[in-house]
């Protein structure tokens, strides 16, 4: 069964790179069905000329050994589309990112292009986000008042992760119960100060998602 789910995935993810054209700048994500978009596109690198950001510092080094250029959101300035991973999609597609603790660069290079596309397998498909948990970035100087004010907004647990983001601060993940208004929660927590950045990707800023199973790869539209 999972060389099958496998399968799924690596045909998700290639056939997003589908949607990349010669020339283009190339937001690329992170994670286990976007690693496929990243190899497609490496087959094809010299042909493709695509100019990339990397949302990681994994994904970053695969790209790089793959053959693709790799710049600094700086030096793109824009992108014509992001292709990335997540670890939960609702029925209105609004996300939940940030398992791997990339979410505050994933964030922003979802926002500089102009089209951002999710390649995730359907295990992460659920009727309202929450059972993840919401990955939270927050500074060094006071992750407990941190915790404290997001346990306050309804989080029945918060719990710090091991690893650290690639920005070099802290990792909470937070336990909401299932989250009926993700834009709600989302404004709530950007609100909280010394919180960095919440794992909560609305469905508004979605065009694509390509989700991958053992009957073959979909493709759902996104809530933009």
């Amino acid at each position: 069964m999972s060389s099958t789910i496998d399968q799924a995935k690596e045909a998700a993810g290639r056939a997003a790179a589908e949607l990349v054209s010669p020339a283009m700048r190339v937001g690329l994500g992170t994670g286990s069905t976007v690693h496929w978009t990243i190899v497609a596109l490496g087959e094809r690198a010299a042909a493709l000329e695509l100019t990339c950001v990397a949302t990681s510092a994994r994904t970053e080094a695969l790209a790089r050994e793959l053959g693709l250029r790799v710049v600094t959101p700086d030096e793109a300035g824009r992108l014509d589309i992001t292709i990335d991973g997540a670890d939960e999609v609702d029925e209105a597609a609004n996300l939940t990112k940030g398992g791997g603790g990339a979410h505050t660069r994933e964030k922003i290079v979802a926002a500089m292009a102009a089209r951002f596309v999710v390649v995730v397998d359907d295990s992460k498909l659920v009727p309202q986000l929450g059972p993840f948990g919401t990955p939270l970035e927050v500074l060094d100087f006071a992750p407990g008042v941190v915790s404290d004010a997001v346990r306050a907004l309804g989080a029945l647990r918060v719990e710090r992760v091991e690893q650290r983001s690639d920005n070099g601060n802290v990792l909470l993940r937070a336990y909401f119960p299932p989250i009926a208004d993700p834009a709600a929660l989302a404004a709530q927590l950007a609100a909280v100060p010394g919180l960095v950045e919440h794992g909560i990707f609305l469905g508004s800023t979605v065009d694509d998602v390509f989700v991958a199973s053992m009957s073959g790869v979909r493709r759902l539209p996104g809530g933009r």
